[in-house]
């Protein structure tokens, strides 16, 4: 990227101030970890939940994420379109989890800034809900110090309309090397002036290390912000570990606040990092097989969950070096930040052998939002938006092709699919136009009693090849209930929306059970 490409991006940053700067109405207290993956967006939803419950308007916030599971999110700064339906934006969907935690919609200020991985070195920055550009790491680390404004009114937003902010910081609270450009951690705790406390994974092991390793890291004004320490995740008798933490205190002299025990039913609530899907699942024995290939940037990995939760179905995460078996009856391709840049993954792995073999054996090929455009003849990307510009061939099992543009569709779904009368829910959100004469045989007919029945999606002539933008299909339970039916699999009644509302309570009576909630919340100011 050169000089000029940086002065366009930071011309970009634009926002809206609040038009009145009253008085701060919320209390807020900041959970910061000691690394990532420590379990801060976990415990903050269930905080979130407990806190609501007790009556108090809660609301969530993490001033930086790095994420490709998004949620589209409104932005109370733009009037609604001319249709009356609200301006969208995108947010991190562990935010809108935390979100509906509280009880309450998705907003662009409770994750202001969004980054999106697309290379090993870049992502896609978004903004307050809105794309700013693509950014290499390094350019990024220099400009991201003139988003703390922007990050700031968000965070007074949310501060003013509640009683209680909770906020999550990203990574390690105790990387001193980026405290000069940071907007998520020590810096942004003391431009807000937020008491912190950390959370530790004592599962990994190393939370002694890990908690003294911080204090001795951070300076003076950082060690006061701290007002103590959680042990997240431990499994056994904790009495063991009472010394442990006798010790941590002594050199850091920051009190013990409690210890959250593993939590069970952490399976049952959307996994924030693709990192989980490299873990081990759980044996399935369900007679309906998918495999889905583990794509580079995976993204919104959650439109699977459903299926996943399924006792009839045994999903698959098909890993890197492995190949998809031939005893599948399903290959899902989800979506992704870098269409072109999976697809040549694909080639590599041989993948695209074995979805043919797959395909000609008389099994079924979804694609979703990018793994839809994949299914088609070609994917163009003639302005460079997810890598080097060019195009590359898809695996051409349906008659479409996409163009890639800097134009992204952010919109929420509530409509009925015309084809099985199913009531569909879900959101779009993508970059670009799919074409071709495949479009004429939609996989679904949205029909929201506005208008015209829209056409989403292609299907193949046989059938067996379906794909679509449209995100959270399988979350609607009679769709997914009749599509299963198809495939031979047995009527659950899984209720899934029901299966996320009960998570998130019993992951609230775990907070109650294990935390003194009534001293955590006397911290925060």
């Amino acid at each position: 990227m050169t000089a000029p490409d940086v002065d366009e991006l930071i011309s970009r940053i634009q926002f809206t101030p609040r038009a009145s700067a009253g008085p701060r109405r919320a209390r807020a207290l900041m959970i910061q970890g000691t690394s990532s993956d420590v379990g801060k967006s976990m415990v903050v939803a269930g905080l979130c939940r407990a806190y609501s419950r007790r009556g108090l308007v809660v609301r969530p916030f993490k001033a930086q994420n790095m994420s490709n599971n998004a949620a589209v999110a409104g932005d109370p700064d733009l009037p609604p379109g001319p249709d009356g339906e609200a301006a969208r934006g995108e947010i991190g969907r562990a935010q809108a989890l935390q979100a509906r935690a509280c009880r309450t919609a998705p907003s662009i200020h409770m994750n202001p800034v969004l980054l999106k991985p697309q290379t090993e070195i870049g992502a896609q920055v978004v903004l307050r809900g809105r794309v700013l550009g693509n950014c290499p790491a390094r350019i990024y680390h220099h400009m991201r110090q003139r988003l703390i404004p922007a990050v700031l009114d968000s965070f007074e937003r949310l501060a003013g309309e509640a009683d209680l902010v909770l906020v999550e910081g990203a990574g390690s609270g105790a990387e001193v090397y980026l405290r000069a450009s940071d907007i998520t951690n020590m810096r942004f705790a003391e431009a807000a002036d937020l008491p912190v406390v950390f959370l530790s994974d004592i599962d990994r092991g190393g939370t002694m290390a890990a908690l003294v390793g911080s204090y001795v890291l951070l300076n003076d004004g950082d060690r006061a912000r701290v007002a103590g320490y959680l042990i997240n995740k431990f499994r056994g008798d904790f009495s063991l570990f009472e010394p442990g933490c006798r010790t941590i205190t002594e050199q850091t002299g920051w009190p013990f606040l409690g210890v959250l025990r593993w939590f069970p039913g952490a399976d049952r609530l959307p996994a924030e990092d693709s990192l989980a899907l490299e873990r081990a699942a759980a044996a399935s024995r369900g007679r309906v097989k998918i495999a889905v290939p583990r794509l580079q940037r995976v993204a919104n990995f959650d439109d699977l969950d459903p299926l996943a939760a399924e006792p009839d179905v045994d999903l698959r995460w098909i890993q890197p070096g492995s190949p998809i078996p031939g005893d599948v009856d399903v290959v899902v391709l989800p979506g992704s930040k870098a269409t072109r840049t999976e697809l040549d993954l694909i080639r590599r792995e041989g993948w695209d052998i074995d979805i043919r073999a797959h395909v000609r054996r008389g099994g079924r090929v979804i694609g979703l939002c990018a793994g839809f455009q994949m299914l088609g003849r070609v994917v163009r990307d003639p302005l460079g938006i997810e890598g080097p510009a060019g195009e590359t061939p898809g695996l051409g099992l349906l008659d479409v092709e996409t163009e890639i543009s800097d134009d992204k569709r952010l919109t929420e779904i509530d409509a009925i699919d015309r084809r099985g009368g199913c009531r569909v829910t879900g959101y779009e959100m993508h970059m670009g136009r799919t074409t071709g004469a495949g479009l004429a045989r939609p996989w679904l007919l949205l029909d929201d009693g506005r208008g015209e029945p829209r056409p989403e999606g292609a299907v193949s002539p046989d059938g067996r090849v379906m794909g679509a933008y449209l995100h959270g299909l399988f979350g609607g339970d009679a769709f997914r209930s009749a599509w299963l039916t198809e495939l031979g699999a047995a009527t659950s009644g899984l209720d899934f929306e029901r299966r996320v509302e009960d998570a998130l309570d019993t992951l609230a009576d775990h907070c109650e059970d294990n935390l003194d909630l009534d001293a955590l919340l006397a911290l925060a100011r």
